[in-house]
């Protein structure tokens, strides 16, 4: 759940609450950290200094997207909640994330690399992932970008058309001078369903695997036409 509740918040800031309020900058972060039958989001925005007049309209705009990503996060979850924006901030100093671009760019410190911005968009050191960057690589032929890539979609299509999957990893593995087509090693890790069992449900994730290897050529294509994020 919190990862889909990450994942979904910084969509909803993106794609809903920045078109409509511009003063959330595009720099965001957010750490998400689950305690038994609690999860704890701590949203690191950077303000766009035009658009605020005052520091309490500051506050108020704080305050607004505290509201809206929790509103948000409890779509995604049956567990308690609980958002914290810009916990830095010191009020009374009007220290604040208040910046001129809205990243943090000014201060020598962004990029599309960086720390983390894995394919799907999230850091999970707790949880299998690739310490390949994804983004300022070509799409045609440098496996970490598009392995990555084909390797999250590949996963999401098992959950999607493959019954009895409660989690599923998959791992995709190249031998330099082999077609990229034909990894050394493709993997599926799967923790099945109560009531399924793991041959229950294999020969449909292997064909799923195939067919999307088969098919590698369309993660090139779809990254050149801006159809595919690497983060």
């Amino acid at each position: 759940d919190i990862e889909k509740c990450i994942r979904e918040v910084s969509s909803y800031i993106d794609n809903t609450l920045r078109p409509k309020y511009p003063v959330y900058g595009q720099d965001i972060k957010i750490m998400g950290l689950r305690q038994g039958n609690r999860i704890n989001l701590t949203i690191c925005c950077a303000m766009i200094d035009r658009y605020v007049s005052s520091l309490s309209e500051y506050v108020n705009y704080r305050e607004k997207l505290a509201e809206e990503a929790l509103k948000v996060a409890k779509t995604c979850t049956d567990n308690a909640v609980e958002v914290h924006v810009n916990t830095a901030d010191c009020d009374v100093e009007c220290s604040l994330f208040l910046t001129v671009t809205g990243t943090s760019a000014e201060m020598g410190d962004d990029g599309s690399v960086g720390r983390g911005n894995r394919a799907n968009g999230l850091i999970t050191p707790h949880r299998p992932m690739s310490m390949e960057a994804t983004s300022g690589k070509n799409p045609i032929n440098h496996i970490g970008k598009i392995y990555n890539l084909l390797s999250n979609e590949l996963a999401h299509t098992c959950v999607e058309k493959v019954d009895g999957i409660a989690e599923i990893q998959i791992r995709l593995l190249s031998q330099i001078g082999d077609p990229i087509d034909q990894p050394l090693v493709a993997s599926a890790q799967i923790i099945p369903k109560p009531s399924f069992t793991v041959k229950d449900i294999e020969k449909d994730v292997y064909e799923i695997i195939d067919s999307g290897l088969e098919n590698i050529n369309s993660v090139t294509e779809r990254v050149i036409r801006g159809e595919l994020k690497t983060f």
